[in-house]
């Protein structure tokens, strides 16, 4: 399909007929200045034969006055052809294959540090545990579209919805604890989840929570945001992550504490999974990535999408090359008359 660019440049066509009735001779105006004064008139002797001679002439002279003018339109039309940007649009259609649209909202709050967790006898952190966890469930959901979103004090999308599973793996791997602030807006990591999922055909809007169900910022408690995700057809998941004990290791400015507010809060997290027709799970049951799975799984597929972009090809060339070609013939031919070089007389 072609089409020009900027279409509008075409006013600037006409320009070439215009200067003429704008811009006035000095002609005129001179022959004012002399009223009144002395002029002078030079007559030839033989007028009528000068008359005569230009006559005989004068189709000649017409013809290479109409070459010239039309050479001068042609290097001018071409030249506003160019600024025209021609462009041939080649159609490319993406095809994307039926799969789930799955966001994670990973809480990535200052009590992820915290040291609740044992692995092979030493203690580790939530935030190992959420990255360990969540990075085998990305690398499982081949063909399904995977989001990341991180809330500390405020919420943000670190990754859109995408089939690059390495990408989101990747991105999931360099989260730390405190890189959204100390606090946790979980109702707004929600809410914001909730809001990207919107955007996609209805279906298959799941988001893989995993939180301690602490909430110390935002804008929305979780379950009011949990009812917009209802609202806007998202089921969620929730996986928890912490132990409920009271005395919790956190490392804090390289100084290992014992803190007593960083227990983990089931019942927002259960009433979160409730509100929006999912489940809850404990992070350390080994169980809980294939049952999520499988209840994904009942869920109904968004369909194949197809999507048609035009890949434009520039053609700005064609008219600059005839502009080229008129300046040429200009040169060769001015005034529409061919140029001869006089050859000197040898001795």
């Amino acid at each position: 399909m072609f089409e020009f660019h900027w279409p509008w440049m075409a006013i600037l066509l006409p320009l070439p007929f215009l200067i003429p009735l704008l811009w006035r001779q000095p002609v005129e105006r001179h022959a004012h200045d002399l009223e009144g004064g002395q002029r002078i008139t030079l007559l030839h002797p033989r007028l009528d034969d000068l008359k005569a001679a230009y006559q005989t002439r004068r189709p000649r002279i017409q013809l290479a006055g109409w070459i010239h003018k039309a050479l001068l339109f042609l290097l001018w039309a071409g030249l506003v052809g160019a600024l025209m940007r021609p462009e041939w649009l080649t159609p490319h259609t993406e095809v994307s294959t039926p799969g789930y649209d799955l966001m994670l909202g990973v809480d990535a709050s200052h009590s992820m540090d915290a040291l609740d967790f044992t692995s092979e006898g030493r203690q580790v952190t939530r935030m190992a545990v959420v990255k360990g966890v969540m990075g085998r469930f990305v690398d499982a959901r081949e063909g399904d579209r995977t989001g990341l979103i991180i809330f500390g004090s405020q919420s943000y999308v670190l990754s859109p919805l995408t089939v690059d599973r390495l990408a989101v793996r990747q991105l999931l791997d360099g989260v730390v604890p405190g890189i959204a602030g100390q606090g946790t807006a979980l109702g707004d990591g929600i809410a914001l989840a909730a809001k990207k999922l919107r955007e996609r055909p209805p279906g298959s809007r799941v988001l893989i929570l995993i939180a301690d169900g602490d909430n110390t910022s935002g804008g929305f408690a979780p379950v009011e945001a949990a009812q917009i995700a209802r609202a806007f057809g998202v089921r969620i998941y929730v996986i928890g992550v912490g132990s409920t004990q009271k005395s919790i290791p956190i490392y804090e400015e390289g100084v290992l504490k014992y803190r007593e507010d960083l227990g983990m809060d089931e019942s927002i997290l259960q009433d979160i999974a409730k509100v929006t027709g999912g489940a809850y799970f404990r992070a350390t049951d080994t169980n809980a990535l294939e049952e999520i799975s499988k209840r994904i799984g009942q869920l109904e597929k968004t369909q194949a999408e197809s999507r048609t972009a035009f890949l434009p090809e520039p053609l700005y060339r064609w008219p600059l090359g005839l502009s080229l070609a008129a300046l040429l013939a200009l040169g060769l031919f001015p005034e529409g008359r061919k140029r001869f070089v006089a050859r000197s007389a040898s001795a």
